[in-house]
C-alpha cells in the first residue's frame, strides 16, 4: 500500500493530539508525520507508533512534500495556511469553520456524503463539519433516506472540551474551588461553568441565535444535500468534560415508527443503538467518551404531530466530532481519489 506524508496542524491541542492518536489507531498509511504548531509549542514532542516526534513551527514553507494536512489550529490559522498548503498540492482536511460554507469546498461526513470528497480539487480543501452537526446527521441520514426529514428541532448539551484544553482546566479548577469553599475564577466562559448550564456557545448574531446554532442549521442542509430541510437549534454548554449530547426532534414527510427507526439505526454505519427504557438503558456522555460510534436512544414517536420522532444522540466530540471524522475523510481520499 502506498504511504503518504501527513501533517497535523495544531498538533499540541486537544483535537490535534486526538488526530495523531487516531492515525495510529487506524493504522493510516503514514510515510512521514509532521507535527506543526505555533512558536508556543517549541520544544514539545508527541509520540507516534513508539517514536518521539518534535513539534515544528508552522510556516508557509511547512507543506513542501506534504500530501495530506489535518488542520485544527483555529479559523484564522486555517484561513491563512490552508490555501498555502493547497497551492503546494497538499489536500487540507480542515476542522475549523473557516471554509465549511464555501461553495467550492466539500463539507463531509463519511457516513452521509462520502462522494463529496471528490470535490476537493477545486481548492484542495475539505471541511470537517461542526462536532454537533456531525453526530446529528450520522443519526438522521438513514431516516432521511427512507422517510425524508422536513424539519429538525435540536437542543445540544455540549462538553467543555469542545472549547479546548483551557476550558477543561477551568471546569476542573472551578469544581475544586467550589468543593473547597473558595471563590471560582471565570476566564474562558462568560459565567461559571461548574454545576451550571450556559445557553450560549460562540457569539450572538443579529437574529438572536448564536453562531454555533446557525452552524448546525446551515451545515446540516449542505451535508444532507437538501436545502429544504428546516432546522432550528439551541446549543448549551454543560459541565461535562467529554462527549456532546443532543435532544433531536424530527418531522418526516412519510410516516415512520419508532420501531422502524430503531431497526434502521441498528444497521447504520457508525451508529450504536442503546434504547431499553425498562432497563434504564440510554446513551450517556460517559458511554461515548473515548468511543468512535454515535450512540442513539430514547427513540419514541412525537405524539404532538402526525409524523414525528424524538431521539437522544451522544458522541465523543473529540473523536467522531473532530479527529475521527477527519481521518475517515482522509481514508476515503486515498482509497478513491489520490493515486
Amino acid at each position: 500500500m502506498r504511504k503518504y506524508v501527513v501533517a497535523v496542524v495544531g498538533a499540541t491541542g486537544l483535537v490535534g493530539k486526538e488526530m495523531v492518536n487516531t492515525l495510529e489507531e487506524r493504522n493510516f498509511p503514514v510515510k512521514e508525520l509532521k507535527l506543526l504548531a505555533s512558536e508556543r509549542s517549541i520544544g514539545k514532542e508527541l509520540t507516534y507508533k513508539g517514536k518521539t516526534i518534535p513539534v515544528e513551527v508552522l510556516t508557509e514553507d511547512s507543506f513542501k512534500g506534504v500530501e495530506i494536512g489535518l488542520f485544527s489550529a483555529g479559523g484564522s490559522i486555517s484561513e491563512k495556511f490552508a490555501p498555502v498548503a493547497g497551492t503546494a498540492k497538499c489536500v487540507v482536511i480542515d476542522n475549523t469553520s473557516a471554509f465549511r460554507m464555501d461553495p467550492d469546498v466539500p463539507l463531509v461526513v463519511p457516513e452521509v456524503n462520502p462522494h463529496a470528497v471528490g470535490q476537493y480539487t477545486k481548492r484542495y480543501i475539505i471541511a470537517n463539519p461542526n462536532c454537533s452537526t456531525i453526530q446529528m446527521v450520522v443519526a438522521l441520514k438513514p431516516i432521511h433516506d427512507v422517510a425524508r426529514i422536513k424539519r429538525i428541532v435540536v437542543s445540544t448539551y455540549q462538553s467543555v472540551s469542545g472549547t479546548g484544553k483551557e476550558a477543561v482546566e477551568e471546569l476542573e479548577s472551578q469544581v475544586r474551588a467550589l468543593m473547597s469553599g473558595k471563590p471560582v475564577e471565570v476566564k474562558v466562559y462568560p459565567h461559571q461553568i461548574a454545576f451550571n448550564c450556559l445557553p450560549h456557545i460562540d457569539v450572538f448574531l443579529e437574529n438572536g441565535y448564536t453562531k454555533e446554532e446557525m452552524k448546525m442549521v446551515n451545515e446540516t442542509k449542505k451535508i444532507m444535500e437538501d436545502p429544504s430541510i428546516e432546522v432550528t437549534a439551541t446549543t448549551v454548554r454543560v459541565p461535562v468534560f467529554f462527549a456532546h449530547s443532543e435532544s433531536v426532534n424530527i418531522e418526516t414527510e412519510k410516516k415512520i415508527t419508532a420501531a422502524e427507526v430503531r431497526d434502521l439505526l441498528s444497521r447504520a454505519p457508525g451508529v450504536t443503538v442503546m434504547d431499553d427504557p425498562k432497563k434504564r438503558l440510554y446513551p450517556l456522555a460517559v458511554h461515548a467518551a473515548g468511543k468512535d460510534d454515535t450512540f442513539v436512544g430514547r427513540i419514541r414517536e412525537d405524539e404532538s404531530i402526525t409524523n414525528g420522532i424524538n431521539m437522544w444522540v451522544v458522541s465523543d466530540n473529540l473523536r467522531k466530532g473532530a479527529a475521527l471524522n477527519a481521518v475517515q475523510i482522509a481514508e476515503i481520499l486515498i482509497r478513491d481519489f489520490l493515486k
